[in-house]
């Protein structure tokens, strides 16, 4: 009696992952069949979720280009502590081992008076009137510490260091103040201002466009409810389940979000390959940032079409649970 037992409540286990199965199937053929029902609805609803994973796609890229350009600009702009004309690398040399001690620190070098000298005239050779005052002028330049900061923006222990050591006291040049203290600093801090600023900006382009994007997709649902709505009525009156009512709304606006990743992703793609050389050209550093979107492309596509099947889910539950009142 126990085996015929075990037997006929694992048949009806059976049945009942197959009807399962045969249910979800029907959900997915009926939602793929509804997608294709209204032409003009199904282009707008795919049309501004494309636009809306587009720049979803064109943020997050921007979002890396502008941290990496403003580091990149920041790194052009030297941290350096001057020193007086007379002071060696010798004498320099316990102050550089300080600095390099800090964590945010990636390089310390210093250049003498004369090698300042040097590298001065030589930037300016093809200027004739300058080289004439370099060779005339009887005050040296400072003896310098270039710094190479790992984040451009924190300069907060090197402003610690200038103001309490004591042995770069005695050769800090006095009438020069570090560079990440003066009007340097004041550059830098506005391009990371800049920067932050741009990245809000595509954050909020962003959430607007889903918005706009979940608000098309749910009125598309709902005019897909109102015209099948005794088709509707029918189906709750012969006892189907809520889910099974729902289920086809919910994989129409997935195959929405899931059309509109291809298409998104492929256009983000053929516009940011296109613009690398131009951008770089005008000093922007977009290559480590289009680099590593090729190398991820296979995620990138899954993730675009995350967020899209997403907002349609959303979308296509709250359409379903205000209008089909089930």
């Amino acid at each position: 009696m126990s085996r015929n037992a075990s037997s006929a409540k694992a048949l009806a286990q059976q049945r009942k992952s197959r009807r399962k199965w045969l249910t979800f199937l029907r959900i997915f053929k009926y939602g793929v069949s509804n997608f294709s029902r209204n032409a003009w609805l199904t282009v707008a609803a795919t049309a501004v979720m494309t636009i809306t994973l587009l720049i979803i796609f064109i943020t997050f890229v921007a979002q890396n280009v502008l941290a990496d350009t403003a580091t990149e600009v920041g790194k052009r702009i030297p941290r350096s502590i001057y020193l007086t004309p007379e002071t060696t690398a010798k004498q320099a040399q316990p102050i550089i081992d300080e600095i390099k001690k800090i964590k945010n620190v990636e390089d310390a070098t210093f250049i003498s008076s004369a090698e300042a000298r040097a590298d001065y005239a030589l930037q300016n050779k093809q200027n004739n009137n300058t080289l004439d005052a370099i060779s005339e002028a009887t005050n040296r330049l400072p003896a310098t510490i270039r710094i190479s900061l790992k984040d451009v923006n924190d300069t907060n222990e090197l402003v610690v260091l200038v103001d309490k050591n004591s042995t770069l006291e005695k050769y800090i040049d006095p009438l020069r103040k570090p560079t990440f203290i003066g009007e340097r600093k004041k550059a830098t801090s506005t391009i990371a201002s800049w920067t932050a600023f741009a990245q809000k900006v595509g954050i909020v382009a962003s959430v607007v466009f889903v918005s706009i994007s979940s608000l098309i997709i749910f009125n598309t649902i709902r005019m897909a409810i109102f015209n099948r709505r005794e088709e509707i009525q029918m189906m709750k009156l012969i006892g189907a389940d809520k889910s099974f009512i729902r289920g086809p709304f919910v994989v129409e606006a997935v195959v929405y979000g899931l059309i509109a990743a291809f298409i998104a992703t492929a256009l983000g793609f053929v516009f940011m390959i296109a613009s690398v050389d131009k951008l770089q050209s005008y000093g922007v550093t977009i290559a480590p940032t289009a680099d590593a979107m090729i190398g991820y492309a296979p995620l990138v596509l899954l993730a675009m079409i995350g967020v899209g099947a997403l907002i349609g889910i959303i979308s296509s539950l709250l359409a379903t649970r205000r209008y089909l009142k089930i």
